[in-house]
């Protein structure tokens, strides 16, 4: 039998997470925890989510840096529950020790870790794989409020580790991070 208990890991970005699974497997299959209120009040995150989002991405994809403004903003639990993504989250907030700074991380269908992206952040991946990523969020999605960074800003340099990024026409359009609108 494995168990593993649930934890957290904080990430270089100030408030940004990494949420371990708890873990129960033996001869017929395994069980996994992803989250619960103490762990998330404990890291002082409300539990309140009000929408779920899944979406598939082909190979090479790359999806971001997506965010919503203002009183639309969205704290995120994204898991990649098929395959594996290069997830990067960028800080936007301009009262934070971090902001400007951006972190990638691995998730993948194997490890089952949960990515925990405070409001004021933006956030996009790449598709390592072909994947499948579960999102929970705490507001309302509101169209006027759509706003990004463009993914291959040179100031930011990100490498997002495909070759050959398979891009929407509206994200090679969105500004630079030094024309954003931060929080």
């Amino acid at each position: 039998m494995i168990a593993r208990k649930l934890g957290v890991e904080k990430l270089s970005l100030d408030g940004a997470l990494i949420i371990n699974p708890m873990e129960s497997s033996d001869e017929r299959g395994a069980f996994y925890k992803l989250f619960n209120e103490e762990l998330l009040k404990e890291n002082g995150i409300g539990t309140y989510f009000c929408e779920q989002y899944i979406s598939s991405s082909k190979k090479g994809v790359v999806r971001g840096l997506h965010y919503q403004a203002g009183e639309s903003s969205q704290a995120k639990l994204v898991q990649c529950i098929k395959g594996e993504v290069y997830d990067v989250i960028l800080d936007l907030r301009k009262s934070s020790p971090t902001f400007g700074r951006w972190t990638g991380i691995m998730l993948n269908d194997k490890t089952k870790q949960t990515l925990l992206i405070p409001r004021g952040f933006a956030h996009g991946f790449a598709a390592l794989s072909e994947a499948t990523m579960n999102y929970l969020v705490d507001n309302h999605y509101s169209p006027k409020d759509e706003r990004g960074v463009r993914w291959n800003d040179p100031a930011l340099s990100i490498d997002w580790k495909v070759k050959k990024p398979i891009i929407n026409d509206k994200d090679g359009l969105l500004p630079l991070f030094k024309d954003a609108e931060y929080f």
